[in-house]
């Protein structure tokens, strides 16, 4: 048990690491997805050191696969790059929802951007499973909608993945039965 709690709190630590207010893009108003896309790719360009049109190009790559919205208004666009220095995280909050291809049929306003290194597959899945567990939480997407500011829209994501963290101890193991957790 005791492993476990500091698993997933180095993976908070890892979140709160990553993202701040400086990463957040509040009133962004792309006229499409496309455009979103673009704007999402430069706007990692300057955090990653990477060139902007590999970035789109790998997100397009990414979107051909399979749209990445996840519905409610809300979409997680994401993919791997070769020989990243480190994962970029951004959200942003667009002043009108565009068409994402959700399979909800919702436009999208939410979106959250998540660029890894390809070399550590298991730092992506644990971040989207961070960020996206908190987005279950209906209040949650409620507030980061209503953000004032980026370092408001920051500080309600980072608590919404800390209660998400606090609410989904989903191994209660008091008698230590299962060997690793």
């Amino acid at each position: 048990m005791a492993l476990m709690e500091n698993q997933m709190a180095e993976n908070q630590m890892a979140i709160t690491e990553l993202f701040s207010a400086a990463d957040v893009i509040l009133d962004a108003a792309p006229a499409d997805k496309p455009a979103l896309l673009d704007r999402l790719a430069a706007e990692a360009a300057t955090r990653s050191g990477r060139p902007a049109p590999e970035i789109l190009g790998a997100l397009l790559a990414r979107e051909k696969i399979g749209s990445t919205a996840l519905g409610k208004g809300v979409a997680f666009p994401h993919t791997e790059l070769a020989d990243l220095a480190e994962p970029v995280v951004l959200f942003a909050r667009l002043q009108r929802a565009v068409d994402f291809d959700a399979r909800d049929d919702e436009p999208v306003d939410l979106v959250f951007l998540a660029l890894w290194p390809a070399s550590n597959r298991k730092g992506l899945l644990t971040a989207m499973s961070e960020i996206c567990g908190a987005l279950r939480d209906p209040q949650s997407v409620r507030r980061l909608r209503g953000a004032q500011t980026p370092e408001d829209a920051a500080r309600l994501l980072l608590q919404a993945v800390a209660r998400d963290a606090e609410d989904s101890d989903l191994v209660k193991d008091p008698d230590g039965l299962l060997p690793g957790l």
